[in-house]
């Protein structure tokens, strides 16, 4: 009876497996590599550059189970109109390699990379645009690359320590052993039923745009490399802020705080507000009746403050 139940199990392992591989071919024909590979200390990053080459530069860093599409979906284009727009896959997500695993989940060490890519490709001084999980990201390269921060754009970042952790199949992701059968079996098809579901509720209460996951490639995060590296971006995340907050008094960089009131995902009280009020040359701009997803519901604002940070002229 044992070795009847073994055998079923495997067989049943053997077949989500199976499912998973001709799945994450299929989602990787649909969204292959859409820009260019800039190699970085034995690894290479992935990104896209939209607008004219001598513009002022703008640096599109997207959030935690993403890739750069999200956010040149958001913003792309119409920042392009007046920038020079890099958008960058962070370390192990959309097309960027991860040679370092779970050593390459800090935010320093993603800002490291990141800051080499740029200067290899020219980029010497850029407003960096951050969304979420970057903004811990963001703020780390503030701190150990000033010289090269023309400004920050701050949306619904991630900043400060929380109450509470992560969800269980994060920590079930970066388990031993559990965690590669995870996501090479029964992950992808329970994501790949929840992954609609679960971009409505980051979206809410406004409506994402019926063409989101197509035009951002957000099936990408169905992979198990990068569902693994999602994984352990988010575990190390906390005590990553808790260490980095009390540096952020010394980020001389002008800064745009945007957030919504309504975000029930990164509380605008613990994060965004805190971090306005530790910046010496911040503005905070808060969102009646938006959520988390800011950068599609506040481009405006976001535009506006790009043009700011770039031309010089921000005020605290």
């Amino acid at each position: 009876m044992i070795l009847t139940i073994v055998a079923i199990a495997a067989a049943l392992l053997g077949a989500l497996a199976v499912i998973t591989w001709l799945g994450v071919g299929r989602i990787e024909q649909a969204h292959p590599p859409s820009g260019r590979f800039v190699e970085v200390d034995g690894s290479r990053l992935h990104l896209v550059e939209l607008g004219p080459a001598g513009a002022p530069p703008v640096v599109l860093l997207h959030g935690a189970s993403a890739n750069l599409g999200d956010m040149r979906f958001a913003l792309g284009d119409r920042l392009a109109a007046n920038h020079r727009v890099i958008a960058i896959d962070r370390p192990g997500h959309g097309w960027s390699a991860r040679p370092g695993g779970s050593a390459d989940a800090s935010p320093a060490r993603q800002a490291a990379l990141i800051h080499q890519a740029l200067q290899r490709i020219g980029v010497r001084r850029a407003v960096l645009v951050a969304y979420s999980w970057s903004g811990a990201l963001a703020t780390a390269y503030a701190l150990d690359h000033p010289g090269s921060v023309a400004g920050l754009v701050l949306l619904a970042p991630v900043t400060h320590p929380w109450p509470g952790g992560i969800a269980w199949y994060h920590h079930v992701i970066t388990a031993p052993l559990l965690g590669p059968l995870f996501t090479h079996t029964l992950a992808f098809p329970i994501g790949k039923a929840l992954i609609g579901p679960g971009v409505k509720a980051a979206f809410a209460p406004q409506e994402p745009p019926p063409d989101y996951l197509e035009r951002a490639g957000g099936e990408l995060i169905l992979r198990p490399a990068e569902m693994t590296a999602n994984a352990e971006d988010l575990a190390s995340l906390k005590s990553f802020v808790t260490a980095q907050a009390p540096r952020y008094g010394s980020i001389q960089a002008p800064a745009v705080v945007i957030v919504g009131d309504t975000d029930d995902i990164v509380s605008p009280d613990i994060h965004a507000r805190a971090i306005a009020a530790m910046l010496p040359r911040a503005k905070l701009i808060v969102l009646r009746g938006v959520g988390h997803m800011v950068q599609f519901a506040a481009r405006d604002q976001i535009v506006a403050a790009v043009a700011e940070l770039a031309s010089g002229r921000s005020r605290p």
